[in-house]
């Protein structure tokens, strides 16, 4: 079985073909740099490493490149508030990010383009688009794209202009011909330090947003290139104007194969920096180890919602501690992985279809049963090989175990009250998880009519 991969812009599993043979070229959408990365950006980061490594694995090389955007409106005013230079917030903000990643075990990038590197090659885009009367100059200065005359508007969102048209504001603001248009360059206003000015033949300004990706991918990877990946969230607009602006410009398909990641949810509700329910990356791993963190991710399917709660993460920690303590107790032979056995043809199936991480994770936990059970130390190297394709199961046994054995009483008291509330709503499968999640960590609880108390497993 070959590789297939869902692509967002034919709604289906398609087979994965590159267009030169043995030779992946892929771009993913990266961060605004204004602030410190939270557990939505995380998602993407591994979700795309993981990409990356299964690649390399099926033995492609791989060129990823994965876009720093370094200068918006954000980015902007939050060097204001802070009395301190754009470049001096961005540097801070990308080597932060880089930490972040690295303790997540995410493999860095083949190149990591920054916007403001690009400016020229975003100029030259513009030119051509406007040359082509897809782009227009508006009397406030800034440059515009005409979104209705390019054909194929809409066609990777799957939202058709009349749909658009319905939900547009009344009136046609910031000189634009059709509030559907998209700003390809802002013209610099006054008040806006000299750093975020550029000059141009439409006068000192910056380049927009959607821009930056059409002309960095293109100058790195090509007019075309096998995979554009990125969150949900940027499917609509982010996408499709590159799209509109990459093939109005050079006629040629931007992207064959489309990859979205799904959602981090709290609540019910979408993780973001509007609602104010979003968590860092640091933060997180204030309470977690690296590995679980990154664990919790990829248990689940790269396109499937993703809910955080610390029961869940609690959760992932007893299931990695399950696989560790199998590999503590067996000391893994140094193997090479023979992809026709069983466990291994079943893991290769799973990741090539779409990356399958839950059904792959799945055959990690039957190989440790089977260590625990038969002692084989070539089975729990493979357990150890397989794993380390996801980028898991690589530190040592005693290191990670003892690292994590324990519970503070805060965390154990939380638990219990998370199960209460459970119980009270009749979500008896979340209360038995929960129990279940902390018997894992070695914490027993006792129910009675008094209330619940728990102990340490003797």
């Amino acid at each position: 079985m070959s590789l297939r991969i869902y692509n967002t812009l034919s709604r289906a599993l398609e087979p994965f073909t590159p267009l030169e043979p043995g030779h992946v070229r892929m771009y993913v959408c990266g961060m605004t740099v204004y602030d410190l990365c939270h557990l939505g950006h995380a998602r993407a980061m591994v979700a795309f490493d993981l990409v990356q490594r299964w690649l390399k694995v099926s033995d492609y090389r791989v060129t990823y490149v994965r876009n720093v955007t370094d200068i918006d409106d954000k980015i902007i005013r939050r060097a204001l508030e802070n009395g301190e230079t754009i470049r001096s917030l961005t540097d801070r903000m990308v080597e932060a990010l880089h930490q972040d990643a690295d303790a997540l075990g995410i493999e860095r990038p083949t190149h990591e383009p920054r916007a403001t590197e690009y400016v020229p090659q975003m100029l030259g885009l513009i030119g051509t688009l406007e040359q082509k009367g897809l782009a227009y100059r508006a009397g406030n200065g800034d440059v515009n794209y005409a979104v209705r005359k390019f054909p194929g508007y809409g066609k990777l969102s799957g939202k058709s202009l009349d749909e658009l048209r319905a939900g547009e504001r009344v009136a046609v603001l910031d000189g634009k011909d059709d509030p559907l248009d998209f700003v390809l360059w802002k013209s610099a206003k006054p008040s806006e330090p000299a750093e975020a000015k550029w000059d141009s033949a439409y006068g000192p300004g910056r380049p927009g947003w959607h821009i930056e990706c059409s002309a960095m991918s293109c100058e790195m990877l090509g007019e075309s290139f096998d995979i554009h990946g990125g969150g949900a969230d940027l499917q609509f607009p982010h996408h499709e104007n590159e799209i509109a602006q990459s093939e109005g410009a050079t006629g040629q398909p931007l992207a064959r194969y489309w990859m979205h990641n799904g959602f981090v949810r709290v609540d019910n509700e979408k993780m973001s920096k509007s609602l104010g329910n979003f968590f860092t990356i640091r933060e997180i791993l204030a309470k977690y180890d690296p590995e679980t963190v990154r664990f919790f991710i990829l248990r689940a399917h790269y396109r499937s919602p993703l809910n955080y709660s610390d029961v869940h993460l609690d959760d992932a920690r007893g299931a990695l501690k399950r696989l560790y303590t199998a590999l503590q107790a067996v000391k893994p032979a140094a193997i090479a992985i023979d992809w026709l056995d069983g466990h291994a043809a079943r893991f290769r199936a799973a990741m090539d279809e779409d990356f399958g991480t839950p059904e792959a994770v799945a055959v990690l936990f039957e190989l440790a049963t089977e260590v625990n059970k038969t002692g084989s130390a070539q089975l729990a190297g493979l357990l150890k090989a397989l794993g380390g394709c996801l980028g898991l199961l690589q530190d040592e046994p005693e290191g990670f175990l003892k690292a994590g054995s324990t519970l503070d009483e805060t965390a154990i008291q939380s638990m219990i009250e998370q199960r209460a509330a459970a119980k009270q709503g009749k979500d008896f499968a979340e209360a038995d998880r929960i129990r279940k999640a902390l018997l894992e960590q070695g914490i027993v609880l006792k129910d009675s009519p008094a209330g619940t108390t728990w102990e340490v497993a003797q």
